[in-house]
């Protein structure tokens, strides 16, 4: 019997994987700035539509980091590529960067369109997210992608 190793992860350093020590960062501004999009809703407050514009753009150079990490890792292994779990999860992070740029655009008009536009981006984000999400742990713990 023939076993073979895990799918590896190409994007590493010292043997690490790149993407999951990148993936938090993103994940944590997002959900935040859906989080301070909520609470806008309630209070109205300009500091709090600041703190979500900043959190999104956070999310969005981390994103596209970590997403570069996670496009070398995709390309690097044909096995990679085969799997629909991987390009679930790199098609929907793809959206989940399209939606969060468009929420950037929307919370830069002085707060006028976060109540309801960026509240529904941040929905629609977050929700991408938990699935993106998902489909990242089942490589990871199904697939076993860029395990040890």
């Amino acid at each position: 019997m023939v076993t073979q190793s895990n799918p590896p992860s190409t994007a590493k350093i010292g043997g690490h994987p790149l993407h999951p020590l990148l993936v938090p960062f993103p994940i944590a501004a997002f959900v935040g700035a859906f989080a301070c999009d909520a609470a806008y809703w309630f209070v109205a407050n300009a500091i709090v539509a600041e703190v979500a514009v900043w959190l999104i753009g956070i999310g969005l150079v981390g994103g596209a980091i970590d997403g570069l990490a996670g496009v070398i890792d995709f390309l690097g292994s044909e096995r990679v590529m085969k799997l629909p779990s991987a390009k679930a999860h790199g098609l929907g992070n793809g959206l989940l960067l399209a939606l969060e740029a468009a929420n950037f655009g929307v919370h830069h008009v002085d707060g006028q369109g976060i109540v309801p536009t960026g509240l529904l981006l941040s929905v629609l984000s977050v929700c991408v997210l938990s699935f993106t999400g998902w489909k990242g742990g089942d490589m990871v713990f199904k697939s076993r992608v860029g395990v040890l």
